[in-house]
């Protein structure tokens, strides 16, 4: 009750405001809710006229999920609305296009198809044309194969320019000419057979077609489809695949000399060897330099012999990839997933660096000599959640390293280090959260 009061005070001081500066509402009239345009009211009048016997399908995968969009499909400047519903004829699927002409939205055109859902939906730029393609990907069964239209509108009618199958497809502009390709991956003849690749792009008005470039792992296998450049620039697509339940293989297509290339096959084994065993660990920008890097494991020369390869630290090392699959080394990383954060490692003491838990939030950074015989301690991170863990973090020569507001990071530096000329501030800078997107959006 008192909080109404104050709102209804509240409204009556904005009325009487209002009635100072000449322009007197009533509370009624300030409750109002506002008046939806006539043109949508039109709108909505000639979507309902349309809908007898559909129902909203909304594409379920994508960025364009919405039920109701808007595009300039025909190039004359005004967005053209798009539904997407279903029916229960032999075409369900149906895509209700209606313009704008005087103010009012007349229907344009009804695409009809087959069938069970609408998978993904894109607006792109193709054929260099005015007005946007109409890219339309369909769930056909409960299957992993889908279909995939592309519509052109010319003379105020859908064109088809392009139909085939896939398992996934993106768009990007893989040859720098300002229009969109599709990267289409699909299915093997049989389920079990590598998963193929092609390249869809316009040339004078007219669709051509990469070459198939085969995928390491079948089309189901598929985990992650990233996109990203490679150490020249080149635009690439990265394709994450499961081998087993602990390893990913990752391939990575480009077009070199204009043919679509898989530039991380290695002729030796006719297998991609971006291979990462014990995590999901995907490509990513790690430096931040607009470049996606490639994760390779190192593993850690232990001080505790007889341990098993699941139970041994690794470090990572993350290279970029040339379009002649050359490989060029970025950073190297200690990445400790199960308390979420990793620290960069200096190129220099990667490769004699061992990480050793030593007790439940707590790792020793440790650095053998050149002959591998002698172990030196150089630092620890410290993972503390209890209720004192800001005081402990700054203890006995500790110092703090990040915090969140369940965790304080912590760190103690040894005399060698300090002797090797690492500072605080050097770890301070080295250290990092793992991003949920690491190890999450699989597909």
């Amino acid at each position: 009750m008192k909080r109404f009061k104050r709102i209804l005070s509240a409204v009556i001081c904005a009325a009487l405001s209002l009635g100072l500066a000449g322009c007197m509402m009533t509370v009624d009239q300030m409750y109002v809710p506002p008046r939806r345009s006539e043109s949508y009211q039109n709108l909505q009048a000639v979507m309902d006229e349309m809908m007898t016997g559909l129902e909203y399908c909304a594409p379920i995968t994508g960025e364009n999920q919405q039920t109701v969009q808007m595009a300039d499909l025909n190039g004359d400047g005004i967005k053209e609305v798009v539904v997407f519903v279903k029916g229960s004829d032999e075409n369900p699927l149906k895509i209700l296009i209606f313009r704008k002409e005087n103010g009012e939205y007349t229907p344009l055109s009804v695409i009809e198809s087959t069938g069970t859902a609408f998978d993904q939906v894109e607006y792109i730029q193709m054929d260099g044309e005015p007005g946007l393609e109409l890219v339309v990907g369909r769930q056909v069964s409960d299957q992993v194969m889908r279909n995939l239209t592309v519509y052109r509108f010319r003379d105020e009618q859908p064109e088809q320019l392009l139909t085939v199958n896939y398992r996934k497809y993106l768009t990007l502009d893989m040859d720098g000419n300002a229009r969109s390709d599709l990267f289409v991956l699909r299915p093997g003849a049989e389920a079990t057979d590598s998963g193929l690749v092609e390249v869809y792009g316009m040339t004078d008005g007219e669709v051509t077609r990469s070459a198939e470039v085969k995928l390491s792992q079948p089309a189901d296998h598929l985990k992650r489809i990233m996109t990203g450049s490679l150490h020249g620039g080149e635009r690439a697509v990265f394709v994450a695949s499961t081998v087993d339940d602990e390893t990913i293989v990752t391939d990575v297509y480009a077009l070199v000399q204009g043919k679509l290339t898989n530039v991380s096959m290695s002729n030796e084994s006719g297998t991609s060897v971006k291979t990462v065993r014990n995590y999901y660990v995907y490509a990513e920008d790690i430096d931040d330099d607009g470049v996606l890097e490639l994760p390779s494991l190192i593993t850690m020369r232990q001080s505790v012999e007889g341990r098993s390869m699941e139970e041994r630290e690794h470090l990572i090392r993350w290279y970029a990839l040339g379009a002649d699959g050359s490989e060029y080394d970025k950073r190297f990383t200690y990445h400790n997933y199960l308390n979420g954060w990793y620290m960069e490692v200096d190129a220099d003491l990667a490769r004699r660096l061992c990480v050793t838990p030593e007790d439940t939030g707590r790792f020793a950074f440790c650095l053998w000599d050149k002959n591998f015989q002698r172990l030196e301690k150089l630092w620890t991170v410290y993972v503390l959640t209890g209720e004192d863990r800001s005081n402990i973090a700054v203890e006995d020569g500790r110092f703090q390293l990040y915090k969140t507001d369940s965790t304080v990071y912590a760190a103690y530096l040894e005399d060698a280090a300090l002797k090797a000329g690492i500072t605080q501030q050097d770890l301070i800078d080295s250290f990092f959260l793992i991003q949920s997107d690491w190890k999450t959006g699989e597909m």
